[in-house]
Parts: structure tokens; sequence; C-alpha cells
């Protein structure tokens, strides 16, 4: 039996064969599983975490007891923001200036951006803790957020650049040439257009930092365990149910952040539209679609 579901960009029905349902519905199972299985064992009795036994609640309170849990935990979160506020700032003034102005040096840095993704994360961690060591850095919560921006700041500026490369430049034109300076420009005109573009790269800042090993392994030091160095140590020994209570509300508070990024993004996406249409001035794809046949 075959389902059909009208398109209402093209007017054309597309058609939904039960197979093709099935088997996302598969990929979704197999990709939610290991999620489902830590949030259902922070609800088990048993200290062993290996069979469910009985349903309680005994965990989420000893989770605070755990100090030395709670402090990796606080530590993970202070990195990640940290890390993530400078690498948004940082980030997307590069995106901005790289779009904008022509230099000699520009296109290495658009080439040199992309070291830190395509090169293997242990590698990175390795060139940053030789840096460090040879400035006779001490291993801290300043190296590890140093490390974490660095990682993580070439993703803000390629997500930054992607929405601006559909930034109608002529809204800019106008600002100026009704009086505003270029800070002024940039502040009220420029930042709200792309400010869903540096909510996404703040987003996926946020989550590389939050489960990084590899870059955290090397840079840390001993008073700045993360929460994810905390669970390797514990691997060898065995996971506490506390840690499945903690995952859960970081899986929680990680869902409530998605959730409202991405209303913060659509109420930005439909106040520029209706912005642009109060004014009557079109967007780059506004114009495609009016002059599209």
């Amino acid at each position: 039996m075959r389902h059909n579901q009208m398109n209402k960009t093209t007017g054309k029905s597309r058609e939904f064969h039960p197979l093709a349902v099935g088997y996302a519905c598969l990929i979704y199972l197999f990709l939610f599983l290991p999620i489902f299985v830590v949030i259902l064992f922070s609800f088990n009795s048993s200290a062993r975490n290996i069979m469910f036994e009985h349903f309680t609640l005994e965990w989420y309170g000893r989770m605070f007891q755990n100090r030395q849990l709670m402090e990796a935990f606080w530590n993970t979160i202070l990195v990640a923001f940290a890390s993530t506020l400078i690498a948004v700032v940082i980030g997307t003034l590069c995106a901005v200036g790289l779009h904008k102005f022509e230099f000699k040096l520009k296109q290495t840095i658009n080439q040199a951006l992309y070291i830190p993704i395509v090169i293997p994360e242990l590698v990175f961690a390795i060139a940053m803790l030789v840096f460090f060591t040879s400035l006779n850095v001490e291993m801290s919560l300043f190296t590890l957020i140093v490390s974490h921006v660095t990682f993580s700041m070439p993703f803000v500026v390629i997500t930054v650049r992607a929405r601006i490369a559909g930034f109608d430049q002529s809204i800019e034109e106008a600002a100026r040439d009704l009086g505003a300076n270029e800070w002024h420009t940039f502040y009220r005109v420029t930042l709200p257009m792309i400010l869903p573009g540096v909510i996404s790269g703040g987003m996926l800042a946020l989550t590389i930092s939050l489960d990084d090993v590899v870059v955290s392994y090397f840079t840390a030091g001993l008073d700045s365990t993360t929460l994810p160095l905390k669970i390797l140590g514990m691997v060898k020994k065995g996971i506490s149910p506390d840690v499945n209570a903690l995952s859960t509300l970081m899986i929680i508070g990680t869902v409530g952040i998605l959730f409202l990024s991405t209303a913060i993004q659509n109420h930005l996406e439909r106040k520029q539209d209706s912005r642009t249409s109060s004014t009557g001035m079109s967007t780059p794809v506004q114009s495609r679609k009016a002059s599209a046949p």
C-alpha cells in the first residue's frame, strides 16, 4: 500500500513505501536505542547496573553526593559554555571579515580553517600538548578552554559563512545610505540577519565541547577533569548508576537547549520575513522564486 502526500512547493504528490518507512524506523531505533537504555538504567535499583531489577529514584539523590562526579560535571559545563562563547565571538567576526574584505592571505586562511576539521583529532590533541609544553604552560582549565576554542571555532566560521552566503548585501548598503556607520550596520542589520547561523554554529561548538574526550585527555590538568574523562576512567571498574542519572539530566538539558535554539531561529526567520514583506524588499531566495518560470 502506498501513501501519498502533496508537496506544497511543487504541487506533486510523493509516494511513501512501507519498506522505506520501516527502514527509516530501524535507523532511528539504532541511533536512539542506546540513549533509551541509559535513561532506563538510571532508574534501576541494582548497583551492578547489568540487569534491570526494580524502579527507583535513589541514584538521582546519590548523584549529588558524589563529589568527584559533580566536580567533573561542573568542569564540563564551565569549559563547554566558555569555549562556545569565545568560539562564537571570534568565529562570527572571522566569518564576516573573510566575507567582506580582500587581503593577501585570505585564501591561505580559508584553507587553514579546515585543518582542525580534516586532521585526526588525536593529531590535533598531540599538537596542542606540544604547543603548551613548549611554552611551559601548566595544564589546567585555561589550556582546556583554549584547546576547545581552537578545535570548535572553524565549525562556527563555516556555519556562519554559509548563512552569510545567502545574505542580501543591498540591505547593508541601504543602512549605510541612511547614515549608519560600520558598527551600527553590523549590530543593527548584519548580525540580526545572520543570527540563525550564529546560533547553529554555537550549538555545534557546544556539542563538540560537551562530548570531547581526546583533546581533553591531552590538555586537561589534574584539577580540570571533565565528565567524559571521568566516565572513561570508570569504565575499567564499572560505571555506577548515578552516572546514568547525571547523563539522563544532561540529555534532557541538551534537548531543551536544542528546542529553544530551534524556536529562536524560527522566530528570527519569521521576523526577517515580516520585515522584508513590510519594506517591499525581497531576499535572494524570494527573488529566485519570483524569477523562476
